[in-house]
């Protein structure tokens, strides 16, 4: 019998920090969901990373379940994955402080990130958002991931995880795999639909500006109606017509639809008839995405089942690392 070729490690994370959005979905969830068959997948719910922002306690533990809900109701299947919660697993917050103390200040002072993330938080710049980038490097070397799918907003952040595990394995020798960022070819990069200019998030003070995952038909068909346009009336794909361009990102990512055949569809008609097919569009792609959540949430001893499952798979194969890590650094065992 011949030796299947074993398959790449790919890690991936998202924050429970409210409602999943659709631009989350089209941009990294869908992939989770595509990469499972070809890769041995690991994705964590980054509920560490959440706190740098104050929450509010009982609020943030229904975000987690109905966070890690959706992201099965999406399609990630708990029997070819590992999706686990980051807290349960003691091993990140532990290589991240030995991590912190291999990475130079002025690195992380030059993350954009920070530098963004201070601006819209001024009343609370705590230490947490400038250590940031070294807690999700260790999630992602916890795992010697061969891959990390990322959006083009995140490649600093991987650009600093391989300088951190460089200059590592540079001290102590063969420890970290140095991973790999790639874009996936089908993540779509979703923006505001009242800011087209910024991305959509769950903080867009608009609450028409974001998509939520879990939003009722009808508010989606109205979010889609009330999106920002131009005053040129006409469906393409051109420099200026940002918000234009979002709605075709959208309907293309969710129809399959090139740029050019949208253009086609929507020839002679107004913005009205295409924001109408856009949002109907994703009320359908969403649809089953919500009946199967309302199903999970429902069920709190499944969804107990599954995360603490995954969380002592996670914690066995990121021990394995932390150990090779403290014997190295001279830790007594």
């Amino acid at each position: 019998m011949e030796n299947t070729p074993k398959k790449e490690v790919v890690f991936s994370a998202i924050q429970p920090s409210g409602t999943i959005t659709l631009g989350n979905y089209l941009g990294a969830v869908r992939n989770w969901v595509s990469l499972q068959d070809e890769y041995n997948c690991i994705y964590a719910l980054a509920d560490l990373h959440t706190i740098t922002v104050r929450q509010n306690p009982a609020q943030f533990r229904k975000n987690i379940i109905d966070a890690y809900a959706s992201i099965i109701a999406c399609g990630v299947d708990v029997e070819k994955s590992v999706f686990f919660i980051q807290s349960h697993v003691h091993t990140h917050a532990e290589l991240a402080w030995i991590l912190n103390c291999y990475t130079q200040f002025g690195e992380l002072s030059r993350m954009t990130q920070f530098k963004d993330k201070s601006a819209k938080h001024a009343d609370n710049i705590n230490a947490g958002l400038f250590t940031y980038p070294v807690l999700m490097a260790g999630d992602i070397l916890l795992y010697q991931a061969d891959k990390v799918p990322v959006g083009a907003d995140q490649k600093q952040h991987i650009e600093i995880t391989c300088d951190i595990a460089k200059r590592f394995n540079g001290i102590y020798g063969d420890v970290f795999k140095i991973p790999e960022g790639f874009i996936p070819k089908n993540g779509a990069r979703v923006m505001s639909l009242q800011n087209p200019l910024n991305k959509m998030s769950k903080s867009d003070e608009n609450v028409n500006g974001c998509v939520h995952l879990l939003d009722p038909p009808e508010v989606i068909m109205k979010k889609f109606k009330r999106a920002v346009t131009d005053s040129e009336a006409c469906v393409r794909y051109a420099e200026g017509k940002d918000g234009v361009n979002n709605l075709m990102t959208i309907y293309s990512a969710v129809t399959g639809k090139t740029f050019e055949q949208i253009e086609n569809e929507f020839a002679g008609k107004g913005y009205g008839d295409f924001k109408t097919a856009v949002g109907e569009a994703v009320v359908e792609e969403l649809r089953p995405i919500r009946e199967r959540y309302e199903q999970l949430v429902k069920d709190k001893a499944y969804l107990e089942e599954c995360y603490h499952k995954a969380d002592e798979i996670a914690l066995k194969i990121s021990s394995r690392t932390l150990g090779k890590v403290m014997k190295k650094v001279g830790y007594v065992r």
